[in-house]
């Protein structure tokens, strides 16, 4: 196995200043994809993925989840269906995905408790991975994110070895730097590599949920660490974009430096959550349904 070192990562700039009790990791020892008991299943993960993301793939899954007619579920639910996964691409926990939910939503809490609707994002941010609970490949759910149709750039976990076999990055009109793109664009402009970041942004359109739009921002584009901590891909942003990156540069903290296996007691602070989904995110009520508060999802 060929493990590029890309560096230390410049998202640990952005690590907060949290009265979190880490106490079996250092900060500066996240997202090390260099070693440790995990990296082959993560770079494994990776291969795939950048073997296997191309437009064409992310055009495809596009016209298959975005409709939201897969299923209907509470929001609570799906955040607590995460008790049956376990991110492979993650080299930091290896502990269900509904307790790293609760860990971002609290440590958001803390540092910004007058803000609920940043605390619901924190919690509900990667319940689009219910998609692997559906039939879909690790691969084409978790992990970083990255544009399509464009050079892929040095900021990628693994850039050196891992897109050989991708089509696209031999195709000389998506192997520029601009590809099929106009210089500052916009994101909202650019197809990114499909997974549960993009969908769970398209079910929350969807369902109409009022989370505010840097919210819905930090949820589209939480995954997307070669943008806002490593820099690249600038040049198809726009104004709106640079307006929102500090804010997505916020969650990250959360998202990443309240990882420890120091877990939540999820039951007592169900009720609380709940409380702030039912405010913003109340879903569509069914006839044949007992619960209150359903989304449709793809």
């Amino acid at each position: 196995m060929r493990v590029v070192n890309i560096g230390p990562d410049p998202s640990l700039a952005y690590r907060p200043i949290l009265d979190l009790e880490q106490k079996d990791k250092d900060k500066t020892e996240y997202r090390n994809f260099e070693s440790g008991s995990l990296i082959d299943r993560v770079y494994n993960t990776y291969k795939l993925m950048h073997t296997n993301q191309t437009l064409d793939f992310v055009k495809q899954k596009h016209s298959e989840w975005s409709g939201c007619g897969h299923a209907q579920m509470e929001v609570m639910e799906a955040v607590i269906s995460l008790d049956q996964l376990v991110d492979e691409s993650d080299p930091d926990v290896d502990f269900p995905n509904s307790y790293h939910a609760f860990q971002t939503a609290e440590g958001i809490r803390r540092e910004h408790p007058h803000k609920d609707w940043f605390q619901l994002v924190g919690l509900i941010h990667d319940i689009g991975k219910i998609m692997a609970l559906s039939g879909e490949p690790q691969w084409a759910v978790v992990g970083d994110t990255f544009p399509v149709g464009c050079r892929f750039q040095n900021g990628i976990v693994f850039r050196g070895s891992t897109f050989v076999d991708n089509p696209d990055d031999k195709n000389p009109a998506y192997n520029s730097e601009c590809g099929i793109y106009k210089p500052n664009c916009g994101l909202d402009n650019v197809l990114m590599s499909w997974g549960h970041d993009e969908y769970l942004y398209r079910v929350m359109k969807f369902n109409k949920c009022t989370i505010p739009e840097e919210g819905l921002y930090m949820i589209r584009f939480h995954s997307f660490y070669p943008w806002h901590s490593h820099g690249d891909y600038m040049h198809l942003c726009d104004d709106k974009d640079m307006g929102m990156i500090p804010w997505v540069r916020e969650f990250n903290k959360f998202d990443l430096y309240t990882k420890t296996t120091e877990l939540p007691d999820i039951e007592k602070l169900k009720p609380y959550y709940q409380s702030l989904i039912d405010k913003y995110c109340p879903g569509r009520s069914y006839p044949a349904a007992t619960p209150r508060h359903l989304l449709r999802y793809g």
